[in-house]
């Protein structure tokens, strides 16, 4: 596996990682950063890589090229690195037979610094039945002892695939809830993918969009937020704002014309009224993109401007 230079006080750096199955490219040429204490929602459609690159960040798969740090050391199968992760896999891997109170003594066994009364608590909170075999709990309290038993572990780093998935809106929301209350409590970098927006924008405070393999926009979203627009005005020819500005997505009938775009200073076409854009608008707007080269510049995680 590629080495990557030790940086403790950095939770994750990518420097041109990829990953290929046979010919078949699973992820190319990622580069970010992720400091201590973010919140980061990894989003994308099905088969855009999310799950590869968790398992890679895991030490559950070794990259094929690049280099990477998980809390400064490389990924590998090994308890100190191990002590440091939480992963939560999408199947939320439990026992089924098993309640959640034996969960808890399993973990107590495999883990050296294992918060047992942290669980109990929460599930209690929860009303969630200890002594049930959690193969008879429903889905969004499987997730809820699930979570509980990973945070249990006091990880530094917490990765979750498609933790919400299958859950349905209430259950989401309280799921989401107890993740805000451990990311709020300090010490813990979050790293959650997903193909859903709505909900996780409350909890995340970053975006790493994944599409073709290729992360495609990667900040801090408010700050995404405010350097994108939505311009509508009449169909006319662009080209004077596509030279002052970014274009991301473009769609125009026979009457109107709707850009989305990265502002690089103020809009001065009279004709276009200019409008602030949401989450899901942003990234619909860049998977809605033409497929071609990858941006030659994406501003990572950290990365100073």
């Amino acid at each position: 596996m590629p080495r990557a230079e030790s940086r403790p006080d950095r939770a994750l750096e990518l420097r041109d990682v990829c990953k290929y199955f046979g010919e078949s490219a699973a992820l190319k040429k990622l580069r970010f950063r992720v400091e201590p204490g973010d919140a980061v929602l990894i989003y994308g459609p099905n088969g855009a890589g999310k799950t590869t690159l968790l398992r890679v960040l895991a030490g559950l798969a070794r990259p094929s090229g690049g280099e990477v740090a998980v809390l400064g050391s490389t990924p590998r199968q090994n308890p100190p690195f191990l002590a440091g992760i939480g992963f939560l896999a999408q199947e939320i891997p439990l026992y089924r037979r098993l309640s959640a109170a034996d969960h808890i003594g399993i973990g107590a066994h495999l883990n050296s610094c294992w918060d047992a009364a942290s669980v109990q608590r929460r599930l209690e909170s929860l009303n969630i039945p200890l002594g049930q075999a959690v193969g008879a709990l429903s889905g969004g309290q499987r997730a809820q002892v699930a979570l509980s038993l990973t945070l249990a572990k006091q990880p530094r780093l917490l990765l979750l695939d498609e933790p919400v998935a299958a859950l349905d809106p209430l259950a989401r929301r309280q799921f989401l809830a107890t993740l805000a209350d451990a990311v709020a409590a300090g010490g813990l970098t979050a790293v959650l993918s997903s193909h859903l927006i709505a909900d996780l924008e409350r909890v995340c405070d970053h975006l790493i969009l994944l599409a073709a393999s290729r992360v495609q926009l990667c900040g801090d979203i408010d700050t995404l937020l405010a350097e994108h627009q939505v311009l509508v005005g009449p169909r006319k020819d662009t080209t004077a704002i596509e030279r002052d500005h970014t274009l991301v997505h473009a769609v125009r009938t026979a009457r109107q014309t709707t850009l989305l775009i990265r502002r690089n200073g103020p809009i001065i076409d009279p004709a276009f009224q200019a409008a602030d854009v949401g989450l899901e608008e942003l990234v619909l707007g860049y998977l809605g993109q033409q497929a071609g080269p990858a941006p030659t510049h994406l501003t990572a995680i950290g990365e100073d401007q």
